[in-house]
């Protein structure tokens, strides 16, 4: 008999909902698809982009939406460390810390063409170059080759448990254009996006448009990124980057989130008449 169920996940809606939520309990769906009903006391979208009206039709009237990267779920460490990544961006900066993280399994070897596409962009001769993998990611030898042929210094590094540390030390991210965006936003990463799945292009057009990061597109265009690097990757260009994106995501989301939760479930508990 808990207070709230959580689910989340894209094959999960209204007709699972109702057979296995018991009686009194509350519900939380977390989505970003819009394209299913749920059976929701909240229902939270962390997306940019995304308005509560494209859930209009799929949930009840008394449903709570949490919309927007406001509501981000973020680990606690990106709000602790959040001031001093700001600080170190306050004014137009060199990318001479350049962190690639482009998922732990990346089994398209997006990462890989990612540094062969690097050879031809123009990044300061004393550039300090991460790459962030999983240890059972299929292509890390040939990502290890490649970083050791490139004229900057390159660490591949693997299953790492200080990302929030890793992204507040980097000048520029070249990242996917998943759940980390919120991650690199409340930092003020400037990003290079990757569309890596199909449910990555919404995010990646919306962060894009409000100028908080650069989409490149799909792993296949990423022969442009030369050319992007040299017309978008200024420091000034970079420290306005950072300034938009630090103001979409302040890594409060979850404290919002549970003080709500907390005050619906006293509510509950509180007789009526």
């Amino acid at each position: 008999a808990p207070d709230w169920l959580i689910v989340d996940h894209y094959a999960l809606d209204a007709c699972w909902e109702r057979v296995v939520l018991p009686q009194d309990t509350r519900l939380l769906a977390i989505d970003d698809l819009a394209d299913r009903a749920h059976k929701a006391d909240i229902l939270l979208d962390q997306n940019l982009g995304r308005a509560e009206k494209d859930y209009g039709k799929l949930i009840a009237a008394r449903c709570r939406c949490l919309i927007g990267p406001r509501y981000a779920l973020l680990r606690p460490e990106f709000a602790e460390l959040r001031e001093a990544s700001l600080n170190r961006r306050r004014e137009p900066f060199e990318p001479k810390r350049l962190l690639i993280s482009l998922g732990g399994i990346d089994k398209n070897n997006a990462t890989g063409a990612v540094l062969e596409a690097l050879k031809s962009c123009g990044l300061p001769a004393d550039c300090l170059v991460t790459v962030i993998m999983g240890a059972s990611a299929p292509w890390l030898d040939s990502v290890r080759a490649k970083a050791g042929e490139l004229p900057w210094h390159c660490d591949v590094v693997v299953n790492v448990t200080d990302m929030a540390e890793r992204m507040s030390q980097a000048d520029l991210a070249i990242g996917a254009a998943g759940s980390t965006s919120w991650e690199r936003c409340c930092l003020g990463v400037p990003t290079l996006m990757m569309e890596l799945a199909e449910n990555q292009k919404g995010i990646a057009k919306a962060l894009h448009q409000a100028g908080a990061a650069y989409n490149v597109g799909k792993p296949d265009s990423v022969n442009r990124l030369p050319d992007i690097w040299e017309k978008h990757v200024r420091p000034k260009t970079l420290a306005q980057m950072s300034h938009i994106a630090s103001r979409l995501v302040d890594g409060n989301g979850s404290t919002r989130l549970v003080k709500l939760m907390t005050t619906e479930s006293h509510q509950k508990e509180v007789p009526h008449g």
